[in-house]
């Protein structure tokens, strides 16, 4: 089988055109980050139960103070019996202020939290 170098040549660009092409496509969808687990905080979000080694932001919502304030931070490692209790209020106060829970399956050194509270969104009447 041999094959002549003209079309050995069209094979090999048109691989190499739609590599290059799903790469370009691969690395716009992950640069495009929606959502409020993308990288610098965008919906402000608070962890669900607040743990010791992890300070308060300063710019931190009154809502995440509030759950702060009820529920104290913990050191109970997640899945512990003594986590879940914890978790359970910090999730109802934040239900209860208005917040949205969201869980993060996708863990990573900016969101280590495996539920998140969204403050709610202040919506200014004209």
């Amino acid at each position: 089988m041999y094959m002549s170098p003209v079309s050995l040549v069209q094979k090999v660009s048109v691989i190499f055109i739609c590599s290059l092409s799903l790469v370009v496509f691969a690395s716009s969808v992950f640069a495009s980050c929606k959502g409020c687990l993308c990288s610098g905080d965008p919906c402000n979000l608070c962890p669900l139960p607040a743990m010791q080694d992890n300070p308060s932001k300063p710019d931190e919502h009154d809502l995440c103070a509030r759950i702060r304030e009820k529920v104290p931070s913990t050191s109970a490692q997640p899945g512990s019996n003594e986590y879940f209790p914890i978790l359970d209020k910090a999730i109802m106060i934040c239900v209860n202020e208005g917040g949205d829970v969201i869980r993060n399956k996708q863990r990573n050194a900016e969101f280590p939290s495996s539920f998140y509270c969204k403050p709610p969104s202040i919506k200014k009447k004209d």
